[in-house]
């Protein structure tokens, strides 16, 4: 684990939603990169069984948070938050799934930035949803 994923960790450990509640977990932080797991289990899927629209989004802005602040990770002042979001959602994900969500950075400026999430499952290589986050430096 590098430097900045450990540091990722421990910032964003204080997002108890995504990292207690949702059971997201931090895989990696870089620079202005973020990858980050989930493990469907049945708190996270619709009455088809299928992952959650809510439970998706949940992941990508996630990572995209971690990844805006790749540079205020050393500081702790989170100064990014997502200011709308458009999710595609491509494939379902059934219960059990592996999920990871990898985000970067396609335009990063000193006041938005736009993120792009691309969820995949890690059990058959499926692209699950691609999420594009608006951020904004506050």
């Amino acid at each position: 684990m590098n430097d900045m994923t450990a540091r990722a960790r421990t910032v964003f450990a204080a997002d108890r939603y995504a990292t207690e509640l949702t059971g997201i977990e931090i895989a990696s932080a870089g620079d202005h990169e973020a990858t980050c797991t989930l493990t469907l289990a049945t708190r996270h899927c619709n009455a088809r069984g299928v992952a959650m629209g809510g439970a998706l989004y949940t992941l990508a802005d996630f990572a995209a948070a971690i990844a805006a602040n790749s540079d205020c990770l050393g500081s702790g002042d989170l100064h990014w938050v997502s200011l709308d979001a458009t999710a595609h959602y491509l494939s379902p994900a059934p219960l059990g799934a592996r999920l990871a969500a990898r985000s970067h950075a396609l335009k990063h400026g000193r006041s938005t930035a736009l993120y792009q999430t691309i969820i995949e499952s890690l059990d058959n290589g499926k692209t699950v949803a691609i999420v594009e986050t608006t951020m904004v430096y506050v």
